[in-house]
């Protein structure tokens, strides 16, 4: 074969590369046979930066799970598989420069379980109190409750138990909680809660009421806006059981829950446990035998500070549903955007999901 063979080969072959190129989704890779449906796929998926992304290949995901799955899963890319395997954390997914350089980071990235101590002298005092109003301290504050049970049944759910700390794992507050309805089952062997550490416990309606004036901090709860102010942000998994089982009303726009938050759930519809979170992504084991609050905190804390704390690009409208964004993908430019290319159209593609890592940044 001569060198003009071998040209007409390379212009045949960067030729077809380019046809099929035109159609792929620069996020996700999938390749359509028509411009439209790359556009419609566009228009639906709501790729954008804050999707977790292959540091090998550069392939966006709907979830860490889908990420996992990509690199470690039953049929991973095989090039990412190799990479992977030599250089990636597998608690954060990300790929590092070197093997010493992972093995330096997993040090760091792999955590370790929360101080039980400290709560199981808390516990035997029964109460631990330092819900403060205040202007600027304490953010963010991480929630959970243990429930023993009530009914002929014991199958419904009472709050027996509370604890709150804040984002640097400190004790805000601890309570045992004197259910309204008697208690049937205490659940001992997941609670470790006894019949007389709720005899002189604190009744749910003024712990409802001391939480509620902590989260507003001062602010009236109609006036709570999704960014600035004074309210906190409440961390928690599975928090609208909680809420509903002490009481509590608070805005959705405050509320960081790791059982809904999209990159940290199975599919669109399906959560993961927090035993499993916390064991995939931060490396240890919470939940065996009896199950202490404070760990839950603890976990669901670390996991909503790693998700707020990832490098994402700044855009000054983050958000599908923000108003300088509703026409991006109008019907109406339906010709123009079957024009862009791939990596346009992904320019201006927005997350239909609120990214905690904008609760760190000054986005308008």
């Amino acid at each position: 074969m001569d060198h003009s063979e071998s040209q007409s080969i390379m212009q045949l072959l960067n030729l077809l590369h380019a046809f099929l190129s035109r159609n792929k989704c620069a996020a996700c890779y999938r390749q359509f046979n028509r411009k439209e449906h790359l556009v419609e796929h566009m228009r639906i998926s709501y790729h954008s930066v804050h999707e977790p992304m292959c540091g090998i290949c550069g392939k966006r995901c709907r979830s860490f799970e889908s990420l996992r799955d990509h690199l470690i899963g039953p049929l991973p890319k095989a090039e990412c598989e190799r990479v992977f395997r030599d250089r990636g954390c597998t608690f954060c997914l990300n790929i590092l420069s070197s093997p010493h350089a992972l093995r330096f980071h997993q040090d760091r990235c792999q955590l370790s379980r929360g101080n039980n101590g400290v709560l199981h002298r808390f516990a035997n005092l029964g109460i631990h109190d330092d819900l403060r109003i205040d202007s600027g301290k304490t953010k963010a504050v991480a929630l959970a409750c243990k429930m023993v049970g009530g009914g002929s049944d014991g199958s419904i759910d009472l709050c027996a138990r509370i604890c709150i700390i804040d984002e640097y794992e400190n004790i805000l507050f601890h309570s045992y909680v004197k259910p309204q309805l008697p208690v049937t089952n205490y659940r001992y062997e997941s609670t470790g809660i006894r019949p007389e550490y709720l005899r002189d416990a604190m009744p749910l309606r003024h712990v409802q009421r001391k939480i509620q004036d902590f989260l507003c901090n001062g602010e009236p709860i109609w006036k709570i806006r999704p960014r600035a102010g004074k309210a906190r942000i409440l961390v928690g998994h599975g928090l609208d059981h909680d809420m509903k089982c002490l009481e509590l009303e608070y805005p959705l726009v405050k509320i960081r829950d790791t059982a809904k938050y999209p990159p940290l759930m199975k599919t669109s519809k399906l959560s993961n446990s927090l035993k499993y979170l916390t064991k995939s992504y931060l490396g240890y084991d919470i939940q065996n035998g009896i199950q202490d609050p404070y760990d839950d905190c603890v976990a669901t804390m670390r996991l909503y500070r790693r998700m707020r704390y990832q490098a994402h690009r700044i855009e000054d409208y983050p958000l599908a549903t923000d108003s300088q964004n509703k026409n991006n993908f109008a019907s109406w430019r339906q010709g123009e955007l079957e024009r862009m290319s791939p990596d346009e159209l992904l320019a201006i593609s927005r997350s239909d999901y609120y990214c905690w890592c904008l609760d760190g940044k000054d986005v308008a």
